[in-house]
């Protein structure tokens, strides 16, 4: 079971899209209470806590999923155990696009994958790592970025990176994908992952882009607990656009001429030594 973590713009979404593809696996945009689910105390009413995490996750409406349906799963497991509460969840989402296998994409996960790997035996930590000037690039205008100072945004990639390799040595399956090979060479990255998984390679996945816009098609608004809105669904999925088109490899390396000179030795001097040891050029 695939679990696709990583900092925010470096290539969650495209991986995501593109093993979602296969015909025999469905993973949901995003859900992020996967750690917090595996923290919940033991208890007679742990089930309960558990279907009111996942429903009440902001998440929870891009699943498409009724809430008391995943009740009633969860309800008729007897006896209850956590990891099966979980499993249920995607369980459901992947029966209802037709799937038999389920997974996640979720950026929020990378500090906790540990905690993954703890409860769900069969997890497979899929980490996908960018070239960090290129993440704060990409990561800057948006919402959820660290900050808009490059040093704030190199602290966070480094803290992020480090953290869940780290993580990472606990876990019962731990692989990384770089982006610039999922882009530059796909179909290798593709079948070096499905090995991971034990999934068949299937050409289509290969042809994610021609069904992005229908897969992120299933986002909603997220709003923010007082009622307002977070972001719209209108600008998640511009911001996903690029998942609508075939990987462009010329997007590699944009901080080489996007990136002032003061810039790229502020990133260096917070992160330059791991990206170093990545192998990128410093």
């Amino acid at each position: 079971m695939p679990f696709i973590v990583g900092v925010g713009r470096s290539g969650t979404t495209l991986l995501r899209l593109m093993l979602d593809a296969h015909p025999d696996l469905a993973i949901p945009a995003e859900t992020g209470w996967v750690p917090a689910a595996a923290a919940l105390p033991a208890g007679p009413d742990q089930a309960a806590h558990l279907v009111a995490l996942v429903t009440g996750h902001a998440t929870f409406p891009d699943c498409g999923l009724d809430p008391a349906e995943y009740a009633d799963a969860v309800g008729r497991l007897h006896p209850f155990d956590l990891a099966g509460g979980v499993r249920a969840f995607y369980r459901l989402y992947s029966a209802g696009h037709g799937k038999g296998r389920g997974g996640d994409k979720s950026p929020g996960h990378s500090l906790r994958p540990d905690a993954i790997s703890a409860l769900l035996p069969e997890a497979r930590i899929v980490h996908i790592i960018r070239d960090g000037r290129d993440v704060a690039l990409s990561v800057r205008p948006l919402w959820f970025a660290a900050g808009t100072e490059i040093v704030d945004l190199a602290r966070h990639w480094r803290l992020t990176v480090e953290g869940c390799r780290d993580a990472g040595r606990r876990c019962r399956h731990y692989t990384e994908v770089r982006y610039e090979r999922l882009v530059v060479d796909p179909e290798s990255e593709l079948r070096r992952v499905a090995e991971v998984l034990e999934l068949s390679f299937d050409p289509a996945m290969l042809r994610s882009h021609e069904g992005a816009r229908r897969r992120l098609g299933e986002v909603t608004t997220w709003l923010r607990p007082d009622g307002s809105v977070l972001i719209s669904k209108e600008e998640r999925l511009h911001n996903h656009r690029l998942t609508s088109t075939p990987p462009d490899a010329t997007r590699i390396g944009r901080w080489r001429s996007e990136m002032s000179a003061e810039e790229r030795a502020a990133f260096a001097g917070e992160a330059g030594a791991l990206l170093a040891e990545l192998g990128y050029e410093v």
